[in-house]
């Protein structure tokens, strides 16, 4: 039996857990733009860039996986509607926000504080093959991530001296 479904701490994730929800999400956020027919202005292609959408839409992924449980109260995914409304609201406030097209994408800006330097140039950038983009996208996320853990395991072998 599969586990049931648990918070995602994008943060926390191992590099394969990484790589398996990343794909899981994408399946899921593909799944729901076409049978509810979203805009790209909820949804934008590019979605997966920017890390205010991921955790919304990561969220809300979790939220219909426990609502449409078999073993879950049969109103549940009236319940999960009524936060999909909610959603699809802060969703669009965020691609107003950092200004994803359909077929290009810039970094969402960031305001610098005082004391910081100033906030890095935003450049737009255009993809031809989303599907091939985020596959790009995955594999480099991954691999920053194993280096991250290796890095960390070969820092441990090195405190254990001789």
């Amino acid at each position: 039996m599969p586990e049931p479904p648990h918070p995602v701490n994008w943060n926390l994730l191992t590099a394969h857990e990484l790589e398996q929800e990343w794909l899981a999400l994408n399946r899921w956020v593909d799944w729901l733009r076409r049978t509810y027919g979203l805009q790209v202005s909820v949804i934008p292609p590019f979605w997966h860039h920017h890390p205010e959408m991921v955790w919304e839409l990561s969220a809300l992924h979790l939220h219909w996986l426990a609502a449409y449980d078999p073993e879950q109260n049969a109103s549940a995914p009236l319940g999960w509607h009524r936060d999909f409304a909610d959603a699809r609201e802060r969703l669009r406030y965020w691609v107003t926000a950092c200004s994803t097209r359909g077929d290009r994408d810039r970094p969402t800006r960031q305001a610098a504080w005082p004391g910081e330097g100033p906030a890095p140039a935003i450049q737009e950038v255009k993809f031809d093959d989303r599907d091939e983009e985020f596959v790009d996208f995955v594999i480099a996320q991954v691999r920053k991530r194993q280096e991250a853990e290796d890095e960390f395991y070969a820092s441990l072998a090195d405190d254990e001296g001789p």
